[in-house]
C-alpha cells in the first residue's frame, strides 16, 4: 500500500507529557519519552515541552535512538496581531525545525480560541471569522509559507483544531481555496475531524491532493458525547478521554490510509493521541499504535 522509502511513521511527545495540561505525565523525562518512542518502533518525533531547544544538544540524544524531529506546532495570531509579529517568531521557530532537518511546520491560527480555556465548553463558542479576517488568514498564511519553504525547505501544514476559527471541513476548504498550494497545505487530523462531527474519510478524500502530514488520532465517541452533553472543555475532554490511539476507538482508518496511499502521499504520519498518562500508560499504547499501524498498511 505505502512504500517505507516515501512514507515514515512519527509519534508526538504528547502521549506522555501534555503541553497544555503540564500535570499530565509531568513525572515523564524527555529521556523517558524518546526512548520509549524508539523502543516501540517509531523513528520521527513532534516537539514537546521539555525537548531542548538547542540543535546541537537535541539532535545527538535522538539520534543514539534513531529519531528524527518530523514537525513541531506553531500559534499563529493573523487575525488579532500585526503580521509582522508573527513573522519574527515563526521565522525562529522554522530556522530551529530546519537546524533539526525536520521538512514540516504544523500552523494553527490561535486568534480566539477556545481550546486552551479550561471555562469554556468546547462545543460553543467558537469564533466565526468575517471576510475580511479570512483574506488576512489566508494572506498571512501564503507569506509564511512563501519565507519558511524559500528560506528554509520547511512546508507550512495547516492544523484544523477542535475549538479554533478553523475546525469545520467548510472552513478547511475555504482556507485550502484562498492559499496558494506552492506555500499552504494540510496537516490532516483524523480526530479533530471526527471529533467535530465530519466524517474523517469524506475530509482526506477531499483534500488528499493538498495533505502534507497526517495526525493519525482516534476518538472515544462515548467520552466525546459526554463532553458535548455535559458542556466541558476541550482539555476537560483530553483528561477524560476523548483521544486514543487509531484501532481504540470509532474512526475507521482503513480508507484512510487507502486515500492517502492511492494519491501518492509522502511523509510522515505521526500517532498523535493526548490522554492522561497515568491512565493510559505511553509506551504501552504506543506499541499497540505501531502494531496496529503494521497490521492495516504493512508499513
Amino acid at each position: 500500500m505505502f512504500s517505507g522509502k516515501n512514507v515514515k511513521l512519527g509519534i508526538a511527545p504528547i502521549a506522555w507529557t501534555n503541553d497544555d495540561l503540564p500535570e499530565l505525565g509531568g513525572e515523564n523525562t524527555f529521556q523517558q519519552c524518546v526512548s520509549e518512542m524508539a523502543l516501540a518502533g517509531f523513528t520521527g518525533s513532534e516537539v514537546g515541552n521539555k525537548y531542548p531547544r538547542d540543535p546541537a544538544v537535541l539532535k545527538p540524544m535522538l539520534e543514539l535512538r534513531g529519531i528524527e524531529i518530523c514537525n513541531a506546532w506553531f500559534s499563529t495570531f493573523l487575525i488579532s496581531k500585526p503580521y509582522e509579529e508573527t513573522e519574527v517568531e515563526f521565522e525562529k521557530h522554522v530556522a530551529f525545525l530546519a537546524a533539526m532537518g525536520a521538512k514540516v511546520v504544523g500552523v494553527s491560527e490561535q486568534s480566539y480560541s477556545t481550546q486552551g480555556i479550561q471555562t469554556q465548553p468546547v462545543f460553543e463558542g467558537k469564533y466565526v471569522m468575517n471576510d475580511a479576517e479570512w483574506e488576512a488568514l489566508c494572506q498571512g498564511l501564503n507569506k509564511l509559507g512563501k519565507l519558511s519553504l524559500e528560506k528554509y525547505g520547511v512546508a507550512l501544514t495547516f492544523h484544523h483544531h477542535m475549538g479554533t476559527v478553523v475546525q469545520y471541513g467548510d472552513e478547511t476548504e475555504r482556507l485550502m481555496a484562498g492559499t496558494d498550494p506552492n506555500y499552504v497545505n494540510l496537516l490532516f487530523d483524523s480526530g479533530h475531524f471526527a471529533y467535530c462531527g465530519e466524517d474523517p474519510v469524506e475530509m482526506v478524500t477531499r483534500f488528499a491532493r493538498r495533505v502534507k502530514h497526517v495526525h493519525l488520532k482516534d476518538i472515544r465517541p462515548d467520552v466525546v458525547n459526554r463532553v458535548r452533553q455535559e458542556r466541558l472543555s476541550f482539555l476537560e475532554g483530553v483528561r477524560q478521554g476523548a483521544f486514543t490511539i487509531p484501532g481504540d476507538g470509532c474512526v475507521d482508518f482503513d480508507p484512510i490510509f487507502k486515500v492517502l496511499a492511492e494519491s501518492g502521499y509522502q511523509g510522515y504520519m505521526v500517532v498523535e493521541a493526548e490522554q492522561d498518562p497515568a491512565k493510559a500508560n505511553p509506551l504501552e499504547y504506543a506499541i499497540r499504535a505501531r502494531k496496529f499501524i503494521r497490521e492495516h498498511t504493512g508499513l
